[in-house]
């Protein structure tokens, strides 16, 4: 990985890109880092659907299919990083399609962040619902109480609106209860491991944590099985979601162009050895699969605690994993909010005069951020009918960030070696990292629209094609009957300014 020299300060290198410095820039290089991996919380992701891979695969897409996903999604990490060195601003994904696509710019921009604005808000809505089932199965252990959807929806309630909360008090919050996050999960996977592999009186076959297949999808057809463990990988690629958060808090980060690209990168690998341990060692504790996965509880991995570990200490363990859940989701509604934010003040939401503005005294997009609440509450009201409306969350949370993910790559591919590199570059690596990461991109998007269960009915059944393709149809609409005539990408906001004659010099904090 090369180096260059970094000409400028952060402010005057945000000014370059075209924007004043207006959210307070707060955040080190550790946080910048932290945030990111609270949002793929391995605690969080590969607790709460780890019966999706109970289901589908079995062992061998739980372990040795975390590792498999956890490569190719760090490929994607790596590509991402590359063009986040060299544009860090909190726009991102759809600022980077702009920036890099040679003829249709503003098209770009629109597709690339709606993909973005969709996956954004379905990972919140899918991390707090399953902080909320999480959390109904912590207080079934401790106070008996029935699990039911109604009360697991209420509890989803209660979480979003803590999260937009804690939010709206200010980045200096957000700061230090992402570092507390970071290390609660390091140190939480260790006790969680520990415990496992030591208390069990009896542990599953080693032979069994990596290679056994589990097919209980209902489907029978020749390669179910197959079809099974592919399935599966969606609780993998699910919990390797929301790492562009450092790219969209980069104009709240110290020496961004290097610090967000790194955040990206580091929060994705430590994820995969952690989660890889974490995973293997919860496999190995299990009692009885059957059982386990088909619990009451609504969460194998709180039953497999309990059978393992008794109630007492494997009520402990769920409770960190309850904790972790919770900085999750509140991570994940500060990256939600600084990606609406920046589309908003790019004129690109309805209402953006609304939603682009940012509260003076704690520097922070209060109205984006009860926006992003809002939306990902609507996404989860179908789970009071749909059983499977979590795992149709999380696939419209895989589709709509990866979409988004790879499109810079690909524009950026495309521009060649007319792309100007940042400080932080893959330099001969570029090209076959790049290349490798969309075509993962273009698998995962077909596999995760698939039918999960069969036989197929309107219980089971996965709406995620249609939820992307209502907002496909809505950006596309949109753009063709108005869009198109009035957006033209990212807007300067040093440029308008100006032209009012307000102060545009750049401000540290």
């Amino acid at each position: 990985m090369s180096t260059q020299q970094v000409p400028s300060t952060d402010e005057e290198r945000l000014a370059q890109l075209g924007y004043q410095q207006e959210l307070h820039r707060r955040l080190s290089g550790f946080s910048n880092f932290a945030v990111s991996f609270s949002i793929i919380s391995i605690l969080a992701g590969a607790i709460t659907s780890y019966g999706i891979a109970m289901n589908a695969g079995g062992p061998l897409a739980i372990t040795l299919g975390w590792l498999f996903v956890g490569v190719m999604v760090t490929f994607v990490a790596l590509a991402m990083a590359e063009v986040c060195s060299a544009y860090p601003t909190a726009g991102a994904l759809y600022w980077w399609a702009a920036a890099l696509a040679k003829r249709n710019k503003a098209a770009w921009a629109w597709f690339i962040g709606w993909f973005n604005f969709l996956g954004e808000v379905a990972v919140t809505a899918a991390i707090d619902f399953g902080a909320a089932i999480t959390t109904s199965a912590f207080l079934s252990l401790t106070f008996d109480m029935e699990v039911t959807k109604l009360r697991t929806f209420l509890i989803f309630l209660v979480i979003i609106i803590v999260h937009g909360l804690l939010n709206t008090f200010g980045v200096n919050l957000v700061r230090l209860l992402s570092d507390v996050s970071a290390w609660w999960h390091l140190v939480g996977v260790a006790v969680i491991v520990i415990v496992l592999a030591v208390v069990p009186d009896q542990h599953k076959p080693i032979s069994e944590v990596f290679f056994e297949v589990k097919n209980e999808t209902g489907f029978t057809f020749g390669g179910a099985a197959f079809y099974a463990v592919l399935v599966g990988l969606l609780m993998a690629q699910y919990t390797y979601t929301g790492y562009d958060a450092s790219a969209h808090v980069a104009e709240e980060t110290h020496d961004a162009a290097r610090a967000a690209p790194r955040g990206i990168v580091m929060s994705v690998v430590v994820s995969v050895i952690a989660g890889f341990f974490l995973l293997t060692a919860i496999t190995w504790a299990i009692q009885d699969y059957d059982a386990e996965r088909t619990t009451e509880l609504a969460l194998p991995p709180a039953q497999i605690f309990i059978d393992a570990a008794g109630h007492n200490l494997g009520t402990f363990l769920l409770f960190i994993c309850m904790v972790a859940q919770w900085f999750c989701g509140m991570a994940s509604v500060t990256a939600n909010s600084r990606m609406s934010y920046a589309f908003a003040r790019d004129g690109a939401l309805p209402g953006s005069r609304l939603w682009k503005q940012v509260n003076p005294r704690t520097g922070t997009p209060t109205n984006s951020i009860w926006l992003c609440v809002t939306l990902s509450t609507l996404l989860v009201v179908p789970s009071l009918v749909n059983t499977t409306a979590y795992a149709a969350a999380t696939s419209i949370a895989v589709i709509g960030l990866y979409v988004a993910y790879v499109g810079p790559v690909f524009l950026r591919r495309m521009l060649g070696a007319e792309f100007q590199v940042g400080p932080w570059n893959l330099g001969k690596w570029s090209a076959p990292i790049g290349w490798i990461a969309i075509v993962w991109v273009g698998i995962i998007c077909v596999l995760f629209i698939l039918p999960v269960a069969g036989p197929i009915t309107a219980s089971n059944f996965n709406y995620t094609i249609f939820a992307v393709a209502v907002v496909l149809a809505f950006a596309t609409i949109w753009w063709f009957a108005s869009a198109r005539k009035w957006f033209t990408g990212p807007k300067q906001n040093v440029i308008e300014k100006a032209a009012h004659g307000e102060q545009t010099m750049p401000t540290a904090e």
